[in-house]
């Protein structure tokens, strides 16, 4: 409860009330491999309530205190067990009406309980998505903190569990400058524990993180494996992908191992999304999974799949749904795929902060090629080192986490940001952590144009592998030759994707190709997009902006109403306006 200092009384004036759980921050270092494993839900109904003032923070809920060390009992302001109902997954904001806006705080508790399955196992709680920084309390004590929406984190229980156990997690979905990304967006903050939560076991010994992939450069002759053992420092381990006799010894030293064989493995692509099934053992503990072998390169202005130029035909795609908001499920990702198939397409950019890892693992099985982005959007604090610290630590476990996708081509460090000084230290560094990290794919941003110029001029350019170009020629900037003059007058060496371009339409809403808002001048201005770009062989990929209508608060105009209309479908995700087809008339004229 509050302590007292004369007439102070913390939980009321104390101001820094949140750096005490700077100490229990995780990070990538502190990420488990899942995929694999045998998890355990603790998804389903979890008590909760909306707490504006952060009263469970400043006055340590947490610890339950009922009584006082007198045995006195407390007017206590919680009553965690008797709480509203709330389904984890789920958005707050689309649960009630009185929490559509609220973006503060809000506070999960739930209770389970634990029984050991295997003498000296290690326990775990996986949570894949909280928005945006969470707090985690496990039988009235503090265990996490983790920053980043869109990335999941690990937290160790071992040693902390009882037969019954209470878990309390704090979810602030307030916006800032110094986040990532900062107080100003162009989509809706959803807030939440709006992805899985899972229950691990683990053996004593056990493998923390594997990578596996294709050797670039070895004509598609050679698979590298490198893993980490957390829990021991020597030991052999066996690696196995049945399918192409491979049953490999490799040894452990100081806690890794990695290996390089010699394969010749069917590979990956959106016509044949090949999967085989891998595993490594070590000790007692074994992760598998299914990963596909391709090889993606940048040369001579191209980008090539497996030695075979590939024009990336694609769309840009936001995590929101009309009922589920930022929550999504395999059905719905599968419709998403369905509908990209339907138009032609191959390429999907998941803007703009990484989505659900279910999405890149269906893409492996479904043949689609994927641009994961982390959320340096706009104008985040280029000069605050927390922030990069934030940023760098979201690309990392997003690495981290779809590293063995073969879908994934393309990581990108941001959108859209001002070239500042600042900004291209920040960003450059980005670049080559990713690059450090993963050899295997390319990196990439959303440039910005110079209008006085009249040409891309952006120094992050140096530091990529692909140019991505936002333009909207016809919606906000009139002239369509100008992209034609832009994209000439820059003096390139590599390949650009034409990242965003587009319109709004209310879906329904016709008349003549001139007036703004109609599918007809949504159809006419996609018509003299792709008219213009075929003009210009440098362009090797589009994703038009949008896929589907999504929320965006910031846009009330009589057609918009809080939503961003430029989708080719509608917020329904169902009924599709006349420029779909225009996209997948053009996209079919490439194969």
């Amino acid at each position: 409860m509050e302590k007292k200092s004369g007439n102070f009384e913390s939980s009321i004036h104390e101001k820094d009330y949140r750096s005490k759980f700077l100490p229990f921050v995780k990070t990538a270092k502190d990420a488990l491999c899942i995929d694999g494993r045998d998890l355990e839900s603790l998804n389903g109904e979890w008590n909760f309530t909306a707490d504006p003032y952060e009263s469970a923070l400043r006055g340590q809920w947490y610890e339950e205190k009922r009584f006082s060390e007198d045995g006195r009992e407390l007017p206590c302001d919680f009553d965690f067990q008797v709480w509203p109902l709330i389904d984890v997954p789920s958005c707050w904001n689309m649960t009630s009406p009185e929490l559509f806006y609220y973006e503060g705080m809000g506070v999960y508790y739930r209770e389970f309980t634990y029984a050991e399955k295997k003498a000296g196992e290690r326990t775990f709680i996986q949570f894949e998505g909280a928005q945006y920084r969470t707090y985690v309390f496990l039988n009235n004590k503090p265990v996490a903190l983790h920053d980043g929406g869109s990335t999941p984190f690990t937290v160790e229980t071992t040693g902390l569990l009882q037969r019954f156990n209470k878990i309390m997690v704090f979810v602030d979905a307030a916006r800032d400058d110094s986040r990532v990304p900062m107080s100003n967006t162009d989509w809706f903050n959803y807030g939440g524990l709006y992805r899985d939560v899972y229950f691990v076991r683990t053996p004593k010994v056990l493998i923390k993180d594997w990578f596996v992939r294709l050797v670039p450069g070895s004509g598609y002759k050679k698979i590298a494996l490198d893993f980490q053992i957390d829990g021991a420092k020597t030991g052999k381990a066996v690696f196995c992908i049945p399918e192409l006799d491979i049953k490999k010894e490799v040894s452990v030293s100081n806690g890794k191992g990695s290996l390089e064989i010699s394969a010749s493995p069917e590979l990956w692509s959106p016509e044949n999304p090949k999967l085989y099934d891998v595993s490594l053992s070590f000790d007692d503990d074994e992760i598998s999974d299914k990963i596909g072998f391709r090889e993606i390169k940048v040369e001579k202005m191209k980008v090539y799949l497996n030695g075979k130029a590939r024009y990336l035909k694609g769309v840009c795609v936001h995590e929101d749904h009309e009922t589920l908001g930022k929550t999504t499920n395999d059905d719905e990702i599968r419709a998403t795929i369905q509908n990209l198939k339907d138009m032609n397409g191959v390429f999907l950019r998941l803007a703009h902060y990484p989505h659900t890892r279910r999405f890149a693992k269906i893409a492996d099985e479904t043949g689609v090629m994927l641009w994961e982005e982390v959320p340096v959007y706009w104008a985040i604090d280029f000069t605050n080192p927390a922030t990069y610290k934030d940023a760098e630590n979201q690309l990392t476990e997003l690495i981290v986490r779809d590293k063995n996708r073969a879908s994934v081509i393309i990581w990108s460090v941001g959108n859209e940001n001002a070239d500042t000084d600042d900004r291209l230290k920040f960003m450059s560094d980005l670049a080559r952590t990713a690059k450090r990290l993963d050899n295997t794919r390319l990196v990439s941003a959303a440039c910005l144009v110079n209008h006085v110029k009249m040409r891309l001029e952006d120094r992050l350019m140096d530091e990529l592998d692909i140019i991505g170009n936002n333009e909207y020629y016809g919606w906000y900037e009139p002239n369509f030759d100008d992209l034609i003059t832009v994209l000439n007058n820059t003096k390139l060496t590599k390949p650009v994707v034409i990242t965003e371009f587009g319109a709004g339409a209310k879906y329904g809403n016709h008349g003549t190709a001139d007036t703004m808002w109609t599918e007809e001048y949504q159809e006419e201005l996609y018509k003299k997009q792709f008219e213009t770009m075929k003009k210009i062989p440098f362009i090797q990929g589009t994703t038009p902006w949008i896929f589907y209508d999504f929320r965006a608060v910031r846009r009330q105009n009589r057609y918009q109403q809080g939503f961003n209309r430029k989708g080719l479908i509608d917020a329904d995700h169902k009924r599709r306006k006349l420029a779909f087809k225009v996209v997948a008339d053009y996209y079919a004229e490439l194969d």
